[in-house]
């Protein structure tokens, strides 16, 4: 019995000694290597298997306190699809104008695989290490570790340092495969004080205390000195986390990962005074509009007052003001690709070069806007893919648009892109809220997404034939940000081929008689594209009876949520309404046997709602249908919900019209 016990024991000490070295670098076992797949998640092509970070603050006298955010990471492949982890790539900040450039280095690289029954560990070279420059922000470093397969297990380490101690780099702990577990440390001197924000889904333990912290550094003249000081040191960490895999209808999938995130939100150096960052949305705007870049670059007027005087000639109320001075802007100036709330060349040069950022075009917008006697002010945004900011800042934004505000109504203008028109704002600044901001410090967060509904409207009249054949004509237009979107997309695209693809994506149709209107002018009113077609392919014979689908090629065949659970919320973008009218007349000696039944559906909130009619006098069949999204985007709550009612539209969309002789 007591060689019992004593085996156990030692098989218990065994496997606390290996879960310890699970999480250190260059502790590879057989068993991690000989496993197939992961035992959560079998379709994962591969894990984390543990995802290690420090954040620590380092003293220099010449440039004071600097970061040091050491990560390491250790990760197995599992099947083909994985070994695209092999190579790994990190961006770092190069284009501080007051600090010099962060610095990233790797090490620790290796690749082990099982050979023969052993762990052999290839180690990466220096050859396998790669620099290039993004652009003049953004510096990137890869590594591309050796002698990767299936069934290998691949860990390295990198070290970024930085001058930069406003906001760290997010700490993330979910990926598009597991992770198994994930640490973060933190020390912070009692000098900075750290917002911190965690975001996803997955539960993580937390836990923070106050210690003594201290620095060794040499003074200007060579000597040794020791500061000390209180620290708070932080403690986060996490397992089995799951894959954030994608969706569809998701607007950026960088707001549901899970990771930490901390930007600075004061300092509090030994005698001085407390400097207060972003602790209010109005500390924002004022320090936002103190910025040269910013606030004195809407104080500079004289260098277009001669081409407003010639636009507004004989231009009297603020609506046509503010049309005219628009499209002046949005035809003079062009879009450098480049975002940002701050000028880079200044407004005057921008004017000159006619090319600007967002900020210079915007602003030249807002100061003509201005000298024409329209009250306007910036609005500060995050697009889409910069995610939502949730608590006040300034790094959170990396956009600037206007707000007019004419008889009480607010109109968001932007004249960086050629298609918008004021109401009308690019796709990716449609991100929940912006920020209005004011010279004397006033800002309120205003709506982006808008309340009114864009349309699309097809109607079709169309005469069947006894042998299935359809011939028809189809007009179909789209308002608002549904034309804003058809523009983008086809405007520049050669009409032939175009109108090949059209038929192609409505079921081999052929085509005759295009024409549109209002593709790259007339910018607020709809788009609208009318044509005739015949076809062969929306009517079936079935012993002598023909079935025909009620909307022909614009019924849906696909649900497009397909996943048994969502993670992320759904995002529709904005409001729309589709609405479709067919008007059929059906051949002589046919008579109507069976019509799809009329029906409703709706979420229990109304914002969603679906309708489908059909009536039937004589020789003519009309089908109604319209969908109206009323909101924008849907919790992941709202999923099995959305997934029946669509799957229920798609049910009664391919009820069939059933026609026999008479």
């Amino acid at each position: 019995m007591q060689k019992f016990c004593l085996l156990w024991i030692t098989l218990f000490l065994n496997i606390v000694n290996i879960q310890a070295q699970d999480y250190e670098l260059g502790k590879v076992t057989i068993a991690e290597l000989q496993e197939k797949m992961h035992p959560a998640d079998s379709s994962a092509p591969a894990a984390i298997l543990f995802k290690k970070a420090k954040t620590v603050f380092v003293y220099n006298d010449k440039t004071g306190f600097s970061t040091v955010h050491t990560y390491q990471f250790k990760i197995k492949i599992y099947k083909k699809e994985g070994l695209k982890w092999a190579d790994q790539k990190v961006h770092y900040y190069v284009g501080y104008q007051n600090l010099n450039e962060d610095l990233l280095s790797f090490s620790n690289a290796a690749t082990y695989n099982l050979e023969n029954g052993r762990v052999e560990k290839t180690k990466l070279e220096s050859q396998g290490t790669f620099k290039k420059k993004i652009n003049e922000y953004w510096n990137e470093k890869t590594i591309i570790l050796p002698n990767v397969k299936v069934g290998s297990v691949i860990e390295y380490k990198y070290v970024l340092k930085s001058e930069y101690i406003g906001k760290f780099p997010d700490f993330d702990f979910q990926y598009s495969i597991p992770l198994n577990y994930f640490e973060y440390k933190t020390e912070f001197p009692e000098f900075y004080i750290y917002k911190t924000l965690l975001v996803g889904r997955s539960p993580i333990e937390e836990n923070s205390k106050m210690v003594s912290g201290s620095q060794n550094f040499s003074n200007e003249y060579g000597q040794s000195q020791i500061m000390t000081y209180k620290q708070i040191d932080g403690f986060y960490s996490g397992k089995n986390i799951p894959a954030l895999k994608e969706e569809p209808f998701v607007n950026n999938i960088e707001n549901y990962r899970g990771s930490i995130r901390h930007e600075l939100e004061r300092v509090r150096m030994p005698n001085q005074p407390v400097k207060d960052f972003a602790l209010t949305w109005e500390g924002v705007a004022s320090s936002i509009f103190k910025e040269n870049h910013f606030g004195k670059e809407l104080d500079k007027k004289s260098y277009f007052l001669e081409d407003v005087r010639k636009c507004l000639a004989n231009v009297e109320s603020q609506t046509d003001r503010m049309n005219t001075i628009f499209k002046f802007v949005q035809n003079k100036m062009n879009w450098t690709e480049k975002n940002g709330y701050f000028t880079e060349k200044g407004v005057e040069k921008a004017y000159r070069d006619q090319t600007g950022n967002v900020a210079e075009i915007n602003f030249i917008l807002i100061n003509m806007l201005n000298v024409a006697g329209i009250k306007v002010d910036p609005v500060l945004v995050s697009t889409i893919e910069n995610g939502v900011p949730i608590y006040p800042t300034q790094t959170g934004f990396n956009y600037v648009i206007a707000a007019v505000e004419i008889d009480g109504q607010q109109i968001l203008l932007d004249a960086s892109r050629k298609y918008t028109s004021p109401g009308i704002l690019p796709l990716n600044v449609l991100n929940w809220k912006g920020r209005l901001i004011k010279s004397d410090g006033i800002s309120k967060q205003i709506d982006l997404i808008p309340v009114k509904s864009s349309r699309e409207s097809v109607t079709i009249t169309a005469v069947l034939s006894g042998d299935g054949k359809i011939d028809g004509k189809a007009r179909i237009s789209r308002t608002d940000y549904e034309a804003y979107k058809f523009r983008t997309q086809e405007s520049n695209k050669n009409e032939e081929n175009y109108i090949e693809k059209l038929e192609q994506r409505l079921g081999d149709l052929k085509i005759s008689d295009y024409l549109i209107t209002n593709k790259v002018s007339n910018l607020s009113d709809p788009i609208m594209e009318t044509f005739s077609f015949e076809t062969n392919n929306f009517v079936e014979n079935i012993a002598g009876k023909l079935y025909i689908s009620p909307m022909l090629f614009f019924t849906s065949s696909k649900n497009p949520f397909i996943q048994e659970q969502r993670q992320m919320g759904i995002y529709f973008g904005y409001p729309k309404q589709e609405k479709y009218l067919m008007n059929l007349e059906i051949p002589q000696g046919y008579i109507v046997e069976a019509l799809p039944a009329p029906a409703r559906f709706s979420l229990e909130d109304k914002s969603i709602t679906v309708m489908l009619n059909v009536l039937n006098d004589g020789n003519k069949i009309q089908f109604t249908f319209s969908k109206d999204i009323n909101n924008t985007i849907f919790a992941a709550d709202y999923y099995d919900a959305l997934k029946t009612l669509f799957q229920k539209v798609i049910a009664c969309q391919n009820e069939k019209i059933v026609l026999k002789k008479i």
